[in-house]
């Protein structure tokens, strides 16, 4: 009896065969299929990209369309001698260097002198020099004369990921193609096909979790889906599993803790901090995965139709919820979290820390979200931890809210100057200062209409009428800059190396002339 074929691993058996199947690099196979269609291929090309793009599969077909047995062509037949041979690996005519163990002038030497042969079966010689940037200094300069004048039926291919690391004089003598990082969204269509293909099924979740995690790779994104059929063991691949298998799991919990920050609940975020703990997760991972979460919803913000499939309900409904300035502060501390990481005592306190920084600096209570009680509850918590929609609140809140409408021109300065005065059933009245009744215009009440209707998921309509002026969104910044300005000057006048310069030069600060570059207000 024959013996068993060894597996074949599904990045190896789904590499694409033609130039036609290469995803998401649509501007370097035109560049190449034009040129292999006119056989004007350039003797010297530089492939570069991170890990798993296709560079190895881009320069394999492009040996297969210099070699096929059909002619030279941007579409090789892919069933004559040469395009199997070249598909299983063995083709003479095409040489695999790697550059990370072959890193010396010698191993380039050995190259050049046996480039000098004409090729053994095809019609051209083809060398793929793969992390071509591990060359030495003299392997490089060996290799640059024949990289400018290479001998007649010879094809030089190189690929890495670093092409900072290449020489100039490398560079300036090859065509270069940068091939991009796949985006989830393309790896998590590509997996559902194999998966089909493969006759799996699968949760849609639980492929955009391989696709979030491929990171841009489409063979890490194959190489983690023959993991997870292996660690789930059945037909069916579930987000629970999978998530587990990745180191995941967290990402629910996450979300719980954003909910609780928002909320200002601090003894619901510490819990969600227990619970991860249980699952002796990578803490470091885990603010990565918090950043990525927060820079998501800020992008969800300000662009909302860019919602994708695989984007968390949990993301929209915090998107909705959270102040986008908010967001931004969030966003920071968290990175600031993860540079503090080296030299935090314990990974989890490092992460609690964080954590409890969320929860102490923040702009002020969040807009729409409730507040917390004296014993430390919010209505959100009491009611499983979901952020309700926001309801709008006096004027202090409608004052955080105008930066968060996505308004601008002039319907935002109509807003700016507006009062709250009510809500009432499906009705929100607000007061336009007299002096600034010049900016009310039916189109800017109709987009702050729709702007708050949207927010607030719920028709209503604004009417805005002339009040004597009271606390407008205007008012208030320019109260804050005032008072910032108060204690921008006075902190000059007490700084010691001021006060120094004054009694011993005699001088003197400039009325006017202190400015400040931050008032805390984003401006």
């Amino acid at each position: 009896p024959h013996a068993p074929m060894s597996y074949l691993a599904l990045a190896r058996k789904w590499r694409p065969r033609r130039f036609e199947d290469v995803l998401g690099q649509s501007h370097v196979v035109q560049a190449l299929s034009h040129a292999l269609a006119a056989d004007k291929l350039h003797p010297a090309i530089l492939l570069t990209g991170t890990r798993g793009v296709g560079k190895t599969t881009v320069a394999r077909l492009i040996a297969k369309g210099l070699n096929c047995e059909t002619g030279v062509s941007a579409s090789p037949c892919g069933r004559c001698t040469v395009c199997q041979q070249i598909d299983e690996g063995r083709f003479v005519d095409l040489l695999e260097i790697d550059a990370a163990s072959h890193t010396g002038v010698d191993n380039v030497r050995e190259v050049i002198d046996n480039a000098q042969y004409a090729p053994v079966q095809g019609r051209y010689k083809t060398y793929l020099i793969d992390e071509v940037h591990m060359l030495s200094k003299s392997a490089f300069n060996a290799l640059l004369k024949t990289l400018e004048e290479p001998p007649p039926r010879v094809k030089f291919i190189l690929a890495t990921t670093d092409p900072q690391r290449l020489p100039v004089t490398v560079l300036s003598r090859c065509l270069q193609f940068n091939l991009r990082r796949l985006p989830a969204a393309l790896i998590r269509e590509r997996l559902t096909t194999v998966l089909e293909q493969e006759g799996f099924s699968a949760e849609p979740a639980a492929v955009a979790e391989l696709a979030r995690n491929a990171d841009g790779s489409m063979r890490d994104g194959l190489s983690l889906l023959d993991q997870a059929i292996a660690f789930c063991g059945g037909r069916e691949l579930k987000r629970g599993p999978v998530e587990e298998m990745l180191g995941t799991h967290g990402r629910q919990t996450l979300f719980e803790i954003l909910r609780a920050v928002a909320a200002g609940d601090g003894p619901a975020a510490l819990q969600g901090v227990e619970r991860l703990d249980t699952q002796v997760p990578d803490y470091f991972a885990l603010l990565a995965d918090l950043a990525a979460a927060l820079q998501r919803i800020a992008v969800l913000q300000v662009l909302p139709k860019t919602a994708e499939e695989d984007d968390d309900p949990a993301l929209q409904e915090l998107a909705h919820g959270l102040p986008a300035e908010d967001v931004q502060l969030y966003y920071q501390i968290v990175v600031n979290g993860r540079r503090d990481f080296p030299w935090v005592p314990d990974p989890r306190l490092g992460f609690e820390m964080t954590v409890l920084r969320l929860l102490a600096f923040q702009p002020g209570t969040a807009a729409g979200l409730p507040a917390v009680s004296p014993a430390g509850a919010s209505a959100s918590s009491k009611s499983g931890g979901a952020l309700p929609h926001a309801a709008v609140a006096p004027e202090t809140d409608w004052c955080e809210r105008v930066n968060t409408l996505g308004l601008d021109g002039f319907a935002k300065q109509l807003a700016r100057h507006c009062e709250w005065l009510e809500k009432r059933d499906a009705t929100v009245r607000l007061g336009l200062a007299s002096p600034m009744k010049h900016l009310l215009q039916e189109d800017r009440r109709v987009a702050i209409e729709q702007a708050l209707a949207r927010q607030l998921q719920e028709p209503l309509r604004v009417a805005i009428e002339i009040s004597n002026g009271g606390q407008t969104p205007a008012q208030m910044e320019e109260r804050r800059h005032a008072e910032g300005q108060r204690h921008a000057e006075a902190a000059i006048e007490a700084d010691p190396a001021i006060r120094a310069l004054r009694e011993k030069l005699g001088a003197t600060v400039r009325a006017g002339s202190v400015q400040i570059i931050n008032d805390g207000s984003g401006k």
